[in-house]
């Protein structure tokens, strides 16, 4: 295999194993080379596997009943791609399109973009050629897949092997995927009640759907950045992202450990007191939390502005040889893997035999800075049947009012504060990538639009593109009563513990949905991440005020899903740890990204 390897192209041709089977039939063989009498078919292959897995540069998917001649197609375009490094590339949702043709565009990578994180003009990093689509053969042979299996076939179709080579991905996606889950199935599909299911996301070591990303994105970024700089990665949070970033990032290896730290700031006042006990509790020797006094949108706009400031980048990369980025949904690398679990969900519903496939589904998806949604829209071109995109906000409505107007005004509104703060958040900044793939990529009025609402704090898009939105998104929203009485019913019909940015989904599900297909409600947190919340939708009586009694107590009732051991661990740490409060300023935020630069590539390296 390694001469191979090293004398030409490997092409992996994935065949299914029944396919195998029935060609050794024909050829009036029962065994292969190597196949001792007693080992099954399928033990043998699964053997070979890892060495194909270990070794090849490409695959070829070959879907039952496909003749000679397709395959052989599929094997030339999987070359041509492999040999054609410079296929797919990247641009910024403000990059303007030169109106010489001769002019060259700046190409940016799939590893520039993980490492940037944030495009120079201010825009965000998307893919400059359409999303890869899967055939209907491809996409049935998945449905008896694992969760690694599917997430490695459709990330290798999404990332070129000349960024990350495919045997090194799917050993990252194992990493990722392998042990840290307390759910062997990663994000699991469960039957709710009537046409509704619930895909659980909260399976992972932080307890929230951040962790399919955060466990994987951290692989991406220590392979792709230049073995001689260091990075420091910012990084703002409603509440989930802080706890996954830093517990992503600690469990590098050592050398990565010692060129990547992270800083995660979150709303001092914005999040449960569960989440920032956590947030401050993962805090490692690369990774530190502060606490800012003002709101996430604050935290996430002032993060986007450090990053447009060249004299300080430039400052931190000459005095400290210190490069920023970012883990937040702006970076391309954290938005791509939660493609996968949409994916997954409804290849479950096939497998579970709920519809078979090509029958559409509906999507409801809690969303705050409409990542989590519009991963959901790119599995859609991938080629996963979702009917329409049900977006359900609290009562920070923004993306509700624009979805249903096309106007975008945040004048006279104030950030609430909710039972489901990981949705507290007034500006979107996904969806600058969804209004520039309906815009048919027009970058211009991406910087129209997005100066405008920073400026003047809200712009209007025209009403032909009101009506594209409105042709695969409705949306509405969800008041705090009646997130706690979803919690209370759902609680007493199904024994099942929503935590309340899933009842919020399940409010506007109920008001939203016409019950004509199934919709797949997105469980985005482990209830006992909200514990006081629960308690208040259970009526249960408080028997004192600490989160880890709650979360204790909570775990005690028996019910659905079952506790999550990781987060009753972060409950029994009851030891005070340190962290920083700092001001709502910029340049507070600027000096505390200095000093911390300063105390992890200087002097941790002097002594």
């Amino acid at each position: 295999m390694w001469h191979l390897k090293e004398n030409g192209i490997i092409v992996y041709l994935d065949v299914p194993l029944m396919d195998i089977v029935s060609r050794l039939k024909l050829m009036k063989t029962d065994r292969i080379v190597g196949q001792n009498s007693g080992t099954s078919m399928k033990d043998l292959l699964k053997c070979r596997r890892q060495y194909y897995k270990k070794w090849y540069d490409t695959r070829v998917f070959c879907e039952s009943g496909a003749s000679p001649e397709e395959v052989a197609d599929k094997v030339l375009n999987a070359v041509k791609r492999y040999q054609d490094v410079d296929s797919e590339t990247f641009i910024s949702t403000r990059h303007i399109w030169p109106k010489d043709c001769e002019q060259k565009v700046p190409a940016k990578f799939f590893s520039e973009a993980v490492i940037e994180g944030l495009a120079s003009d201010g825009g965000l990093f998307v893919p400059e050629k359409e999303f890869p689509k899967l055939n209907c053969g491809e996409w049935k042979s998945l449905v008896g897949a694992t969760y690694i299996e599917r997430a490695q076939v459709l990330l290798e179709k999404c990332i070129h092997p000349a960024d990350i080579p495919a045997a090194r991905l799917g050993e990252m996606i194992e990493t990722a995927y392998g042990e840290n889950f307390a759910c062997s199935k990663i994000a699991p599909v469960r039957h709710l009640s009537g046409n509704q299911f619930i895909l659980e996301l909260f399976h992972g070591p932080t307890g929230s759907f951040k962790d399919l990303s955060l466990q994987l994105l951290p692989h991406f970024f220590a392979h792709c950045i230049p073995p001689s700089c260091n990075y420091m990665i910012l990084v703002a949070t409603s509440g989930d992202t802080g706890s996954a970033v830093l517990h992503g990032f600690s469990h590098l290896n050592k050398n990565d450990q010692q060129r990547i730290a992270v800083a995660t700031f979150f709303p001092e006042n914005g999040v449960s007191d569960f989440q920032k006990a956590q947030i401050i509790g993962s805090q490692k020797e690369n990774g530190w939390a502060v606490g800012v006094m003002s709101d996430f949108d604050f935290c996430q706009t002032s993060i986007k502005t450090i990053f447009k400031d060249s004299d300080f980048t430039g400052f931190l990369t000459v005095e400290y040889g210190t490069v920023l980025s970012s883990a937040n949904s702006i970076n391309w690398g954290r938005l791509l893997p939660q493609v996968v679990y949409h994916a997954s969900a409804y290849l479950d519903l096939v497998s579970q035999g709920f519809i078979s496939f090509g029958s559409p589904v509906d999507v409801c998806i809690p969303t705050g800075n409409f990542g989590n949604i519009l991963a959901a829209v790119y599995a859609k071109m991938m080629g996963i049947p979702v009917r329409k995109f049900i977006c359900a906000s609290n009562q920070n409505h923004v993306l509700t009012d624009f979805i249903k107007t096309g106007h975008y005004d945040l004048r006279e509104r104030k950030l609430a504060q909710t039972f489901s703060p990981a949705i507290d958040i007034l500006k979107s900044s996904n969806l600058e990538r969804h209004l520039h793939l309906m815009a048919n990529k027009d970058g211009q009025l991406m910087t129209r639009l997005f100066n405008q609402l920073e400026e003047q704090h809200h712009f209007q898009i025209e009403k032909i593109l009101v009506e594209k939105l409105q042709q695969d998104f409705v949306a509405d929203w969800c008041s705090e009563a009646e997130c706690l009485a979803a919690i209370h019913s759902t609680y007493n019909t199904s024994g099942y513990i929503l935590d309340p940015h899933t009842a919020v989904a399940k409010v506007v599900a109920d008001k939203m949905q016409d019950k004509t297909c199934p919709v797949i409600i997105s469980s985005t947190a482990h209830y006992s991440k909200f514990a006081p919340a629960i308690m208040q939708a259970l009526k249960i009586k408080e028997i004192n005020h600490t989160s880890s009694s709650q979360v204790y107590l909570l775990s005690s009732y028996n019910a659905l899903p079952p506790p999550h051991e990781a987060l009753l661990e972060t409950a029994k740490q009851q030891e005070k740890v340190d962290y920083q409060v700092c001001a709502a300023d910029v340049n507070v935020l600027k000096s505390h990204v200095e000093k911390l630069v300063e105390n992890q590539f200087i002097l941790k390296v002097s002594e």
